[in-house]
């Protein structure tokens, strides 16, 4: 069962992890009426902002975490990420959508899907 606080600590372990990979992190949990981003960064190699959903098991008993992600929540986080480009970037940066899953059990476990399309 997925609850605020294990989606909390997903993305603590997330936050770091990017951090390592020299990631700056420019916002976190950002909402709008059309949906929430929960971390928002700049990936300096390839100069884009990176709108990131985090999803975190502790099982595999309802599947891998980043199947949670359909295409209607993609949607959503693409209208919220216009929003957030607007507020506060230039109109013309290059972005893209990452899903990043953390999968806790005996070790932690994490996948970056990096450029998720609709």
């Amino acid at each position: 069962m997925y609850n605020k606080e294990l989606g909390k600590q997903g993305e603590q372990m997330i936050e770091s992890y990017l951090k390592k990979l020299g990631y700056q992190i420019l916002d976190r949990n950002y909402q709008k009426k059309t949906g929430e981003i929960d971390l928002i960064a700049e990936d300096p190699e390839k100069n884009e902002i990176v709108f990131i959903e985090v999803k975190t098991r502790k099982s595999g008993k309802y599947g891998y975490p980043e199947e949670a992600v359909n295409q209607r929540k993609l949607k959503k986080i693409e209208k919220t990420a216009l929003f957030w480009l607007n507020e506060r970037a230039k109109p013309n940066r290059l972005w893209r959508i990452d899903i990043l899953a953390v999968e806790i059990q005996k070790k932690v476990q994490i996948t970056h899907l990096k450029n998720v399309s609709l």
